[in-house]
């Protein structure tokens, strides 16, 4: 790459990360509006099916190429062909916001994605950037979202080169130092993309949550260097290898259930505004029949109005859980993202991970908060094939709150766990499914 060409892409991966930053922090803030409207007004989640219509029908009538969504985005990385749509940020965000304020369970890491993917796209269509370089800044817009929205710039340049397969690219296939002199500059230019995203994001004092894990103290025992000591360690790993397994097929189960729905809606239910209603009916028919309004919305905190309901954080302090509250959280986020409601997946999963690991953890007699810190990062490292990322993930995200965690004692088989869930996650990926209608103009 041309010194003046890489100057000129950093300096637009810079742009982006600004902008991306700004978006996702207008995103969180709007979005702990809405979540705090929902708590306060349970009777919302009847009105989830009037969401899913409005939802549905803007998806037809409004949304075009743009309900590719974050498949599309991919796929212009991978083969450029008509781009991605300026639309796509303000109709994921708006579709995110009402999803939310219903109770519909879904993420935010792919409304994130796409409106940075999308900024990124308006940025080179108003630069004419090279069609060559686009892909370079798609992947920035990927890291700069996904960076900012959870405050993990690392994970975000890593995520968007694992999820892109942008230095993959090569024919034929290079390897050794060779393939990593191609993938710094993209590396470089995500990471930009990303810290300065994120940094943007604390300059508006848009915060993200603090996550204390149960078993991290100053001196938990395992960080010793003894050779009974490391025999532990090998042992703890090996267990943590199992659950991983656990946790892939766990997201395996996930992608292979959204998939599903989402077929059979299509193939059954010729209107496309009309899916999501459905889903809303199933939605509430499943609250109804389980009582789960734990499994609503984020799930990364309890409501203060039912303090009793499962949340990430509760599993992550080790608060006793049931041993199918992952298995419900996923099935409640496969039917709302299946059937057609905007945000991602990223979030749930982390809920069922964390839920998973918290129930694992008695089984295996490890510590609950510390098997549910790795099944947080293992089970999306499992749907989304990212171990590299989910594995810097656990740094960033559990690091600021529980120093213990920057240690080999953890993040060897925090590592051990990713690597397999990614293994074992399946035939699929969650972002490998056809897109919407990525012909329509």
């Amino acid at each position: 790459m041309l010194r003046r060409q890489y100057a000129g892409l950093t300096g637009c991966s810079s742009i982006i990360g600004v902008v991306a930053g700004f978006a996702a922090a207008v995103f969180l803030w709007s979005l702990d509006r809405v979540t705090q409207l929902h708590w306060q007004h349970s009777w919302l989640l009847y009105l989830l099916p009037l969401a899913g219509l409005l939802s549905g029908l803007a998806s037809q009538y409004l949304g075009g190429r743009a309900e590719g969504g974050t498949e599309l985005i991919l796929a212009e990385i991978r083969q450029p062909k008509l781009g991605v749509p300026g639309r796509m940020a303000p109709l994921v965000l708006i579709g995110t916001l009402i999803t939310h304020l219903c109770g519909g369970s879904s993420g935010r890491e792919g409304t994130a994605v796409q409106m940075g993917g999308s900024i990124a796209a308006l940025l080179a269509r108003w630069l004419h950037i090279p069609a060559r370089d686009t892909p370079l800044l798609l992947a920035c817009g990927i890291a700069g979202g996904f960076g900012s929205v959870f405050g993990t710039p690392l994970a975000g340049a890593a995520f968007a080169l694992e999820v892109s397969g942008l230095v993959r690219k090569t024919e034929p296939p290079i390897h050794g130092f060779r393939q990593l002199s191609l993938a710094f500059p993209p590396l470089l230019l995500c990471l930009v993309a990303a810290v300065v995203a994120d940094r943007t994001v604390e300059l508006l004092s848009v915060g993200h949550t603090e996550y204390r894990v149960a078993g991290f103290t100053a001196d938990n025992g395992y960080h010793h260097t003894t050779a009974e000591e490391f025999i532990a360690q090998l042992l703890f790993a090996a267990k943590a290898g199992l659950a991983g397994a656990l946790f892939g097929l766990a997201a395996g189960l996930f992608t292979w259930l959204r998939n599903s729905i989402r077929t059979a809606l299509r193939r059954y239910v010729a209107s496309a505004w009309l899916r999501p209603v459905i889903g809303a009916a199933l939605l509430i028919l499943l609250v109804k029949s389980t009582s789960g309004t734990s499994y609503l919305g984020l799930g990364v905190e309890a409501s203060p109005l039912r303090p009793g309901d499962v949340s990430i954080c509760g599993c992550l302090e080790a608060a006793e859980v049931g041993w199918l509250s992952w298995f419900w959280k996923l099935l409640f986020t496969a039917v709302t993202v299946g059937s057609g409601f905007k945000g991602g997946e990223v979030t749930p999963l982390f809920f069922v991970g964390a839920a998973l690991g918290n129930v694992l953890g008695t089984a295996l007699s490890m510590p609950p908060g510390i098997l549910a810190a790795m099944g947080f990062v293992a089970v999306f490292s499992g749907a989304a094939r990212t171990p590299v990322a989910c594995t810097l993930m656990a740094i960033e995200v559990f690091g600021p709150a529980n120093p213990a965690v920057i240690t080999i004692s953890f993040i060897f088989p925090t590592a051990v766990c990713c690597f397999v869930a990614a293994k074992l996650g399946g035939p699929g990926r969650i972002y490998d499914s056809p897109a919407v209608s990525v012909i329509r103009a």
